[in-house]
């Protein structure tokens, strides 16, 4: 009982760490206007969370061996509700970037110790997937819940909970890892042959790259000199880290583990299917607060349909793969199978579309998820052929995890730029058209998709004012159906990876009692 004592507590500060993120972002803008900051500095307040968290991803399986599992849980824990307690008291912007970059790099240090507990502390291999569904727990119900929490604080409570939210919550979590966690004995030694020079790459590589994609809509990309320079920071040290860490003694990775095809799934397959479900969550909620006008309070119950079900979900699916005759690639295929159809649905958006018509795909999203999620973890720990080998196989794992997040940012912001551009020209050149037309012949026959409601009349004084919000709400709703278009291709790519990469796995308890 006490393993599973001590994985509830890392799950809860592993949340907190999710929560830290997702939920500052979705409330990014009462923050801002409650701090009395501009647009241009507050985009570095996610900015630097994100390029921290990858850090810390990356350096903490390789700390936790040394300073033992128990210990390093809990200056993580501890440093997480400290940042976050200070950040709201803040005197000025350069101490907010500060603790962010103190809070990213803790929540970075608790994620991975979620997949290490799961491995490590439970012995009895017929409850191992149900420890990965912790893990699990992590990466698909706390971005769903995220919605939720952003509308508590924001609208009922107080901005300021944003941020307060992780002292209880990180308080819970350490006594829970003071109880349940066996405390090993502390590898100094370790300290001797430590990768210094990796963990210095990986702060500059991972810093420049996240950076480089998180700012580089906003600063236009390379006409940017800063975003010239990153992206030649990156293009450097990215691969030298590579290296570094192939032929390093005590490497922070060992990107030798991707030559065993379920491994390289895995990490493939959690990066892409996170891109996926973030977006299953979050473009919903910005087409509607667009479009409709909701709030954030009206608009989070489509992703909490999604959250919610996972309590239930992958506890299922967990005991589904734990018999023998299931192949965990058809699970893993019908799940890929129901996301598409999420995606391929919600692609035929229009400007009528409120939360009724979301809810039907989010059941999709919401029942698909925990059979992809579950069996790739599965794949990837399956693989591992001593226990030695499980800190490198989490920092493989959830650095591409902690990745996955600029690199939506990115793509989403691209779809944006791109596609929006486009539809916003086609619709203001056939605007003119028409009004040609009607000008010249008198023929009032239109062809642009205008919102009735907001359909400009020549007498009214504000019809100017009416058909600029028509355009943007219609350019809106446009790309966001291209976006799960989009999606709908990355979860194609996903489907067609699942029946070539992975070979077949058995439940742990079979597959382990082979060797």
């Amino acid at each position: 009982m006490k393993p599973f004592i001590g994985l509830a507590g890392i799950l809860l500060a592993a949340m907190v760490s999710e929560f830290n993120d997702q939920v500052t972002s979705l409330a990014l803008v009462d923050i801002r206007g409650n701090l009395g900051i501009s647009y241009d500095p507050g985009t570095w307040i996610q900015s630097l969370y994100a390029s921290a968290q990858i850090v810390g991803m990356a350096c903490s399986p390789w700390l936790l061996t040394t300073f033992t599992l128990r210990y390093w849980t809990l200056f993580s824990i501890a440093l997480c509700g400290v940042a976050s307690s200070l950040i709201p008291f803040s005197p000025n912007i350069e101490a907010i970037y500060a603790l962010r970059l103190l809070q990213g790099f803790a929540g970075g240090l608790l994620i991975p110790l979620l997949m290490v507990t799961a491995l490590r502390a439970i012995k009895d291999l017929s409850l191992r997937l149900y420890g990965l569904a912790f893990y699990a727990l992590s990466a698909s119900f706390t971005s769903g819940l995220a919605a939720s929490l952003s509308a508590l604080w924001t609208d009922m409570v107080g901005w300021r909970f944003v941020f307060l939210q992780a002292l209880p919550l990180c308080a819970a979590a350490a006594a829970l890892v003071w109880y349940g966690d066996p405390q090993d004995q502390p590898r100094y030694q370790r300290f001797h042959c430590a990768d210094w020079r990796g963990v210095l790459l990986a702060i500059i590589g991972f810093g420049a790259f996240s950076t480089m994609l998180y700012q580089g809509d906003r600063l236009d990309w390379f006409n940017s000199p800063l975003i010239c320079v990153l992206a030649l920071i990156s293009a450097v040290t990215l691969p030298l880290f590579v290296v570094n860490e192939w032929f390093h003694p005590l490497p922070l990775i060992k990107p030798q583990l991707l030559g065993r095809r379920n491994i390289a799934y895995g990490a493939l397959a959690l990066f892409t299917f996170l891109i996926i479900s973030q977006a299953g969550s979050t473009v919903p909620l910005q087409v509607l607060q667009q479009v409709q006008g909701y709030r954030p309070s009206q608009s989070s119950l489509i992703t909490l349909e999604i959250a919610l079900p996972q309590l239930l979900l992958l506890p299922a699916v967990a005991f589904l793969l734990n018999f023998r005759r299931v192949d965990a690639r058809v699970v893993s295929f019908i799940g890929l199978a129901l996301m598409l159809t999420a995606c391929i649905g919600t692609s035929f958006v229009d400007y009528t579309w409120n939360r009724d018509q979301f809810y039907l795909w989010q059941i999709f999203q919401a029942i698909g998820q925990p059979l992809v999620v579950l069996p790739l973890l599965l794949f990837a720990t399956n693989s591992l052929k001593d226990p030695s080998e499980a800190p490198y196989l989490s920092a493989l794992v959830n650095t591409p995890r902690a990745l996955a997040e600029v690199v939506a940012v990115w793509l989403f912001a691209l779809i944006v730029r791109w596609r929006g551009s486009l539809h916003s020209d086609r619709i203001i050149d056939q605007i003119g058209q028409d009004r040609f037309r009607v000008l010249q012949h008198g023929d009032t026959t239109s062809a642009v998709p205008i919102p009735p409601f907001a359909q400009p009349s020549p007498s009214a004084p504000h019809g100017l004012a009416a058909l600029s919000d028509a355009v943007r709400q219609q350019v809106a709703v446009m790309t966001t159906a291209d976006t799960f278009l989009i999606l709908a291709a990355l979860t194609v790519f996903l489907m067609i990876l699942v029946l070539l990469l992975p070979v077949r796995t058995l439940p742990p308890q079979f597959q382990f009692a082979k060797r």
